[in-house]
């Protein structure tokens, strides 16, 4: 780095007081110096980028950053402040600033100094040198990397050359991201599985699990130091431009599960080659380009963005149909035409209360189609598709398109959002582009198409749909039952799981006797799974692991609570057997449901909303029948091989990660 900082860019007695300040003075010396053309036009940029995430790092660090028009070279400048700026870090001021100046376009060089100057800061003998340097030229140095701190120098001497040791090689290092439409099981259990195979293969991992409780961003330091990318997701990577400038090993999360060394493995295997990725974010370069595609072909990216809208709409859905499914448990299925709480509302009446509830969750289920369409187009094209997305999914519910009418507007605004962000404005416009341009022109341009161009069919092909399923009847009925069952089966908790799951959840926006049958199967087949792993761990143990017995115990609860994860553990140890038994007894209950005409008005609750199903009865035949189904095959299935408690448990785990 020798040539990004000399002894002139370099301040031991920094006098600002706040981080603009000291942007300022810093950057003074880079006009000085010929490397930054406009002041104040590089300072907006740096002002822009530290409105995004604040720069302030643990240890008294903070490391303002930009790419910017108006550098003419790769630049970094330092001060020392004896005072402290305040940089929002989370222990407080910091004492060493680094402003880093890039032209503009130069990602990799902008991130090149990043890393380097992370891995660098990681170092306490370095830091250290830092605060106690009194020549800025050494200074200079030390930050280039052609002088060393005293202390390992002097190290160095003392030792010897026949005293020293072989340098022990530094750990490889990745971060890891890991999401999934719904956030909660797929989620945690591929961080844990990447987590365990680090430790394995002795690499420092850091996962960021982007669950449906928000995340936890990694330390941009973490970030910096790190020899490679790992992302093992199911919907969009929220603010991917952090990982840019590395190797990145872009997959889906059920491979973080099953396959966890063999993406470590070729994550050093694309460091080894020197793999670099140029990854852009929508909140960075809106109005200069847009965000890049997903990875992966159309039908890849298609399948991201669309588990990007469910797994939002999934909470909206939990918290509303299970207040609907309470009132209607409390006041009876015609307190849906009760009067507004209002205007009406007696506190010792139980009907009010069961209009109350109701009431509630009917709003919050108003915003099932807009939530959709507003986070389908998010996972397009980020934060600046939001508004033209919940639009365009508020005009669905007004032609009466429906759910459909909400997967085609949030497309529409992702596209249109995607389009206007490739057009090149002026730096100066950049600003605007977010809150106020691209809102005003997509919304526009969503709302005609919604309106005026693709509303209409869309609403004619909904009413189709509503028209069909509340006409299927003998082997239509028994038909798409099995085509749910098996989708619900096949990933447990995956993209095929949430598509039919969505599919079932649409139609309570606006039930219909067939939408409630559709819901009934959906969620009857989605409990065999782990009821049956449980079942079958009861009635012939020995043909399962300790810890499988373990598991099956709690696989009672999960499965009761239609909670179709808790067969995952099983699916992954040995998904030849566990899968297509699985599917077998799922397809056997959705059948089974529909054909028994039982519907259900709740969209979760598993066992306990038994009092809110239509023909509870044959209901939960249905369920042991596909149960007994898929525990049958499964035992037979695990009866052709050895006893497992011959093998050793780090053997099944071996298993586990090999599938």
């Amino acid at each position: 780095m020798s040539e990004l900082i000399t002894a002139e860019l370099v301040d031991l007695d920094l006098s600002a007081e706040t981080k603009s300040a000291a942007a300022r003075s810093l950057a003074d010396r880079m006009v000085t110096a010929g490397r930054v053309t406009d002041l104040d036009g590089f300072l907006a940029d740096v002002a822009a980028r530290e409105a995004q995430m604040p720069t302030g790092l643990d240890g008294g660090i903070g490391i303002p950053h930009c790419r910017s028009e108006h550098v003419t070279a790769p630049t970094l400048a330092f001060g020392r402040s004896p005072r402290g700026i305040d940089f929002c870090a989370p222990d407080g001021p910091a004492d060493l600033i680094f402003l880093i100046a890039a032209p503009a376009g130069a990602d990799d060089d902008h991130l090149t100094i990043l890393s380097a100057l992370a891995r660098r800061l990681m170092d306490p003998g370095f830091t250290g040198a830092l605060r106690a340097e009194s020549d800025p030229a050494v200074a200079a140095a030390l930050i280039s990397g052609e002088q060393v701190p005293a202390e390992a120098g002097a190290t160095g001497a003392a030792a010897g050359p026949e005293a020293a040791e072989p340098a022990v090689a530094e750990p490889f290092r990745i971060v890891a991201v890991t999401s999934c439409p719904t956030g909660i099981a797929h989620t945690y259990m591929a961080a844990e599985s990447l987590e365990a195979a680090a430790r394995a293969e002795g690499v420092v991992l850091h996962v960021e699990t982007q669950g449906s409780a928000g995340f936890e961003r990694l330390d941009p330091a973490v970030i910096a130091a790190a020899d490679a990318v790992i992302w093992a997701h199911d919907v969009e990577v929220r603010e991917r431009a952090r990982f840019g400038g590395k190797p990145v090993v872009d997959t889906g999360v059920k491979a973080g599960i099953n396959r966890p060394a063999e993406l470590i493995a070729e994550a050093r295997r694309k460091a080894e080659r020197g793999e670099i990725s140029r990854i852009s974010d929508a909140r960075e370069d809106a109005g200069a380009g847009g965000p890049d595609a997903a990875p992966g072909h159309f039908g890849v990216r298609l399948r991201t963005y669309l588990m990007s809208g469910v797994s939002y709409m999934v909470p909206f859905v939990a918290a509303g149909g299970l207040l609907i499914a309470l009132s209607f448990a409390i006041g009876g299925y015609e307190i849906a035409s009760a009067k507004s709480v209002a205007d009406h509302f007696v506190w010792g009446e139980a009907d009010s209360w069961a209009a109350l509830l109701n009431q509630i969750g009917s709003a919050a289920f108003g915003f099932l189609v807009p939530v959709l369409a507003g986070y389908i187009a998010y996972g397009m094209a980020d934060r600046p598709a939001l508004v033209p997305g919940f639009v365009g999914g508020a005009i669905a519910l007004t032609i009466d398109a429906g759910f459909l009418g909400g997967l085609v507007a949030g497309l529409l605004a992702g596209a249109v959002v995607r389009a206007i962000q490739r057009v090149k404005v002026h730096p100066t416009l950049r600003g605007i582009m977010l809150v106020l341009v691209i809102p005003l022109l997509a919304s526009a341009a969503v709302g005609f198409l919604m309106f005026i161009v693709v509303g209409k069919p869309i609403a004619s092909l909904q009413n189709a749909l509503t028209d069909w399923l509340n006409g299927l009847s003998g082997s239509n009925a028994v038909i798409l039952g099995v085509v749910l069952g098996l989708m619900m089966c096949f990933d447990m908790g995956g993209p095929l799981n949430k598509v039919a799951y969505a599919f079932a959840v649409g139609g309570l926006a606006d039930p219909t006797p067939g939408s409630l049958k559709v819901m009934a199967a959906v969620m009857a087949a989605g409990m065999v799974p782990p009821l049956a792993l449980a079942f079958a761990t009861t009635v012939r143990g020995r043909l399962f692991t300790r810890t499988e017995r373990e598991n099956g115990r709690a696989a009672w609860v999960l499965g009761a609570s239609f909670i179709t994860e808790g067969a995952i553990p099983f699916a992954a140890a040995d998904p030849l057997r566990v899968i297509p038994s699985a599917m077998a007894g799922g397809a056997v209950t959705g059948a089974l449901s529909m054909a028994f005409g039982c519907t259900l008005r709740a969209p979760h609750g598993g066992v306990f909303v038994v009092p809110l199903i239509g023909e509870p009865f044959l209901y939960l035949l249905a369920i042991a029948a596909g149960t007994a189904v898929s525990t049958a095959l499964l035992l037979a299935l695990k009866g052709m091989r050895r006893d497992p408690e011959t093998a050793s448990p780090a053997k099944g785990a071996e298993v586990a990660a090999a599938v």
